[in-house]
C-alpha cells in the first residue's frame, strides 16, 4: 500500500510540474502539501481561473465538442475538485475513445472554458493600495480596468489621475485601459500610489524631510530571480544598504560578494548610505537579486547549491514525504556537495563551555550573518547567574536555544526567526540567550548532564522526547525563589509571528513574577535601611559622646597643665623675690650721719612701702627693692609724682642722688601695657 501511494503521489507530482511549469521540486511538494496533494486545488491556487482549471461542473452543451476540444466531458471530469486523480482519469478514458490513458496526459493541463461560463465564474479581485501614511482597501471585479482604481483611489485620496502612477503590478507598468482579467492576478493585491509631481511634506527643508523619512518604514519587494520568487520585507529608513544585502544573504543563500542587483538607483553606490538617503521610491520599492555568475563553478554545481531558503515559511512537516519522491533532504537544503558541505557548530567533546560556545557563535555568523541574538559565552551555570540572581529589577528569562544539524527545519528556523530583527531586539532585551549544539550524542549528554543539575531531570527527560526532525528547540526558563521553571518549549516547525507570541506570553509571566519580587525586595531594602539608618544614628550617637568626652578630658588636662605653669611661675618669682630681698644691703639708720633717703613708694592696690636708704645707693638697689616686694621692674615701672619721670628707664647704675631721689621722695608703681 506505501508503495502505491508512493506511485500515485510521483504522478500527481508529474502531473503539477507538467501544468504548472515549475521546475523546482521543493517547491511543487511544497504546494502540494499546503492542499494536501489535491491536484486541482494545487492547480487552481497557481494558475487565475480563467488561465486554469475551473472549479464548477462544465454545462452539457459546453461537452459536446471532440475529445480533444476545449469542453470535452472528459475535461470536465477531470477538473471536478471533488474527482480523486485516479477516477477523473478513468472517467476522461470511458467517455471518449481518443482520451490519452496516461495518468499523465493532457486531461490535467490547464483549458480554456468557453466565454459564457468564464463571465458566470467572474471573480471578485482584493487590492491593498498604500499612500504615504494611507491604506486603501479596494474590491473589483476582475473584467474591470486599472483606470476604475484609479477613479475610486481619486475619490479616497483627493488626488488627481493625471498625477497619480499606480505601481506594484507583477507585469510592469501598466495603461489606465487594460483589463485586470489579462494580468492573471490573484485574489488578494498589494499596491501602492506615487506622486511625484505633489510634495510629500511641506517642509522648510530637504534635510528636514529626510529626518522625517527617516523614522518611517520601507516596503521593499525584492524578486530573487533564481527561485522566483518574491519578499515582501519592511526595513526601517535608518538601515544601510549593506544591512539590507546581509539580510538578503540569510534569505537567499547568496553571499553579499556574489549577489548581483537591478532597481537600486544610481545615487546608491555606496552600500554604506542608509536607505533614507539612498534615493529609492517611498514607501514601496522593487528590486531583484540573483547570484553573479561565476566562470570557476558549472551549471550543475551552482545547481547543487541551490537556495536553503526557498521554503522558508512552510513548515518542517512539509518535508516528510520528500524521500518517497526519491529527493534527498540534503539536496533540497542545498547541502548536495562537499563544497557547500557544513562545518560543525560545535566542536564534539569540548573541555571547555565558553570557548564551545565562541565557536559555535562563529559558525551561526558565518552561516546566517552578524545579526543575530547575543549568545551568552561562558557555562549554563554562569548564564543561570546572570539571568537569575542579580536584582529584582535586572534579572531576565533565561532563552537556551538547542540546535541540531540534523533536522530539516533548523536552517529555515535560524534565518527566518532567530535572524529576524523583531526576534533579535526582544531576545537581546528581555532575555540571556544561551545556545549548545546536540547534533554530535557526546555534547547532547553533556547538554542532558547540565540539565539535570541545574533544573531536574524532568527538563533533561523532556528534551529526550524530542524527535531530531523536531529541533531547533527554544526553552524559556525563569528563576525562582527556590527553584528554576521551564515556563515553554519553542519547537522549531513556527512562524515569526507564533513565536513572537509565544516570548511575549511568557514575559508576561515573567513581569509578574518579576513584579511581586520588585517589591519583595524593595520592603526588604526599606527595612534594611531603616536599620541603617539607625544604627547609623547610633554611631554617631557614641562619636559624638566620645568627642565630647574627648574634649572635657582635654580641657581637663588643659587646666591642670595652666594651673601647674601658674604655680612653677609663682614659685620662680617667690625663689626670685626672696633671693632679691635677701641680696637688699640692711636698711640704714638716721642717726648714723652718713646722708639718708627716705622713700615712699604707693602700690597699684593703694599701699605705700617705706624704706630708707643710703643717698649713695645705686638704682638698682631701690629696682631689687621694688620687685622683692612683688613687682618687678619687667612688669612695672617706677614713677616721680611731679614732675611725671620713669625712673625705671634710667641708668640702674645712678646714685639715688644723683636721680635727684634724696632726700626724699614719693614714687608711684604703674603696670606696663
Amino acid at each position: 500500500m506505501a508503495s502505491d501511494s508512493n506511485m500515485d503521489r510521483e504522478m500527481i507530482l508529474a502531473d503539477f510540474q507538467a501544468c504548472t511549469g515549475i521546475d523546482n521540486i521543493a517547491e511543487a511538494i511544497t504546494l502540494l502539501e499546503l492542499n494536501n496533494w489535491d491536484l486541482v486545488a494545487a492547480i487552481n491556487g497557481v494558475i487565475p481561473q480563467e488561465n486554469g482549471i475551473l472549479q464548477s461542473n462544465f454545462s452539457s452543451e459546453a461537452s459536446q465538442t471532440g475529445p480533444y476540444g476545449p469542453h470535452s466531458q472528459s475535461e470536465a471530469t477531470a477538473h471536478t475538485p471533488s474527482a480523486p486523480p485516479s477516477s477523473a482519469s478513468a472517467s476522461a478514458s470511458a467517455s471518449s475513445s481518443s482520451s490519452p490513458p496516461s495518468s499523465s496526459s493532457p486531461a490535467f493541463c490547464p483549458v480554456q472554458p468557453s466565454r459564457h461560463i468564464v463571465e458566470r465564474q467572474s471573480r471578485m479581485l482584493n487590492f491593498r493600495v498604500e499612500y504615504r501614511q494611507r491604506s486603501i482597501e479596494v474590491v473589483l471585479e476582475e473584467a474591470s480596468t486599472v483606470g476604475d482604481i484609479k477613479t475610486i483611489l481619486e475619490t479616497e485620496l483627493q488626488v488627481p489621475i493625471s498625477k497619480m502612477q499606480l505601481k506594484g503590478w507583477k507585469s510592469g507598468d501598466v495603461s489606465d485601459s487594460t483589463v485586470l482579467r489579462s494580468l492573471h492576478l490573484p485574489k488578494n493585491n498589494s499596491l501602492y500610489v506615487l506622486t511625484p509631481d505633489i510634495a510629500p511634506l511641506a517642509s522648510t527643508s530637504q534635510s528636514s524631510a529626510q529626518q522625517g523619512l527617516s523614522n518611517q518604514n520601507y516596503l521593499l519587494v525584492i524578486s530573487h530571480r533564481e527561485a522566483q520568487r518574491d519578499y515582501s520585507l519592511n526595513f526601517p529608513a535608518s538601515k544601510t544598504i549593506q544591512e539590507v544585502k546581509r539580510n538578503i544573504s540569510d534569505l537567499t543563500n547568496i553571499p553579499v560578494r556574489h549577489q548581483q542587483w537591478d532597481g537600486w538607483p544610481a545615487s546608491a553606490s555606496d552600500d554604506s548610505i542608509t536607505l533614507a538617503a539612498s534615493g529609492i521610491s517611498y514607501p514601496c520599492h522593487h528590486l531583484t537579486v540573483c547570484r553573479r555568475s561565476s566562470p570557476t563553478l558549472t551549471v550543475d554545481q551552482t545547481d547543487e547549491c541551490t537556495d536553503v531558503h526557498m521554503v522558508s515559511d512552510s513548515e518542517g512537516d512539509d518535508f516528510e514525504d520528500a524521500p518517497e519522491f526519491g529527493v534527498d533532504e540534503s539536496e533540497i537544503f542545498g547541502m548536495g556537495s562537499s563544497s557547500c558541505r557544513k562545518s560543525p557548530m560545535m566542536p564534539e567533546n569540548s573541555e571547555n563551555e565558553g570557548d564551545a560556545l565562541l565557536h559555535f557563535t562563529a559558525e551561526f555568523s558565518r552561516r546566517y550573518g552578524d545579526c543575530h541574538p547575543v549568545f551568552y559565552i561562558g557555562s549554563l551555570e554562569a548564564a543561570s547567574q546572570e539571568a537569575f540572581y542579580g536584582k529584582a529589577r535586572d534579572r531576565k528569562l533565561l532563552a537556551i536555544y538547542l540546535h541540531n544539524d540534523e533536522s530539516v527545519l533548523s536552517n529555515v528556523f535560524c534565518s527566518q526567526m532567530m535572524c529576524a530583527d523583531s526576534i533579535v531586539s526582544y531576545l537581546s532585551q528581555n532575555f540571556i540567550t544561551w545556545a549548545w549544539d546536540v547534533t554530535k550524542e557526546a555534547n547532547k549528554a553533556r547538554l542532558l548532564t547540565m540539565c539535570t543539575r541545574h533544573f531536574g531531570s524532568v527538563v533533561a527527560q523532556t528534551i529526550r522526547t524530542y524527535k531530531t526532525d523536531q529541533f531547533p528547540l527554544l526553552l524559556i526558563v525563569m528563576g525562582k525563589r527556590t527553584s528554576n521553571e521551564v515556563l515553554n518549549v519553542i519547537q522549531g516547525n513556527t512562524t515569526v509571528d507564533e513565536l513572537m507570541m509565544r516570548l511575549m506570553g511568557a514575559m508576561e509571566i515573567f513581569s509578574a513574577q518579576q513584579q511581586e519580587d520588585i517589591k519583595d525586595e524593595d520592603e526588604r531594602e526599606a527595612r534594611e535601611l531603616v536599620k541603617r539608618e539607625q544604627d547609623e544614628a547610633y554611631r554617631l550617637s557614641l562619636e559624638a559622646d566620645r568627642k565630647k568626652r574627648e574634649a572635657q578630658e582635654r580641657e581637663e588636662a588643659e587646666q591642670v597643665r595652666q594651673e601647674r605653669i601658674k604655680k612653677e611661675q609663682e614659685e620662680e618669682r617667690e625663689a626670685i623675690r626672696l633671693s632679691l630681698e635677701q641680696a637688699l644691703p640692711p636698711e640704714p639708720k638716721e642717726e648714723g650721719g652718713e646722708p639718708i633717703s627716705k622713700l615712699r613708694i604707693r602700690t597699684p592696690s593703694g599701699e605705700f612701702l617705706e624704706r630708707l636708704f643710703l643717698g649713695s645707693c645705686k638704682l638698682q638697689v631701690l629696682f631689687d627693692f621694688v620687685a622683692s616686694k612683688g613687682y618687678p621692674s619687667d612688669e612695672f615701672k617706677l614713677l616721680t609724682t611731679f614732675p611725671r619721670k620713669n625712673i625705671t628707664q634710667l641708668d640702674p647704675a645712678w646714685s639715688l642722688v644723683e636721680a635727684k631721689l634724696f632726700p626724699q621722695e614719693t614714687l608711684f608703681l604703674e603696670a606696663k601695657e
